[in-house]
């Protein structure tokens, strides 16, 4: 499948926000933002078009893709889906985004990053209710439990995940154990448990045109 394989910084620097997807790099001075607040390219310090309309929308959409690292076909399936629910169309989008398996790996202090979490899932080193599972997209339900497996509990970047998850809050809908790198799904996320700058609603008028 293809996958974007360059710097993620420029991500952040070209929508002007922190997408957090570095990890603790994010929370320095060191972050890309910080540093040259401006897109990047040979144009990017000149040229500040206005983003208005379509491209408000399309630059929202592209924020929620980058952050959990999706496909423009998958994303779109997971706005389909969440149309076709009974509810707020933009916060089912979210949810089924946010219970992801590689985000809730990294949201449960697996990894430092999502994109890292997705490598952990990747490689096998993730269970859901005893079995392996090696999907980053799988869907967790209320309930599953996630946890590393034995064998891969010694990986150092494990060890560098708890580090950093354990100076962030963690979120009221997990049930987490990080001493022995598992946790559990209590609850599906709300929206003000999803604390990320997306206005989904802006993703919604786009797909719905």
């Amino acid at each position: 499948m293809a996958r974007y394989t360059g710097a993620v910084c420029r991500m952040c620097r070209r929508d002007g926000v922190k997408l957090f997807l570095k990890g603790p790099k994010c929370f320095t001075d060191k972050c890309p933002v910080e540093k040259r607040n401006f897109p990047p390219g040979q144009h990017g310090q000149t040229r500040k078009a206005k983003i208005v309309g379509y491209g408000l929308q399309l630059r929202e959409k592209q924020k929620a893709k980058r952050i959990y690292f999706t496909l423009e076909g998958q994303f779109r399936a997971y706005y389909e889906k969440a149309s076709n629910k009974t509810g707020v169309t933009g916060e089912l989008l979210l949810q089924q985004l946010e219970t992801r398996l590689d985000n809730v790996a990294y949201r449960l202090g697996f990894a430092i990053s999502r994109r890292q979490a997705r490598q952990v899932v990747r490689h096998g080193h993730v269970n859901v209710n005893g079995r392996k599972v090696n999907i980053p997209s799988f869907q967790v339900k209320v309930g599953d439990v996630i946890e590393i497996r034995e064998n891969s509990k010694k990986l150092v970047i494990l060890e560098g995940g708890r580090d950093f998850a354990s100076g962030q809050t963690t979120p009221s809908w997990l049930e987490v154990d990080r001493d022995n790198f598992s946790g559990k799904v209590i609850a599906l996320p709300k929206r003000e448990d999803i604390q990320l700058p997306v206005n989904e609603q802006l993703i919604v008028e786009l797909y719905s045109k």
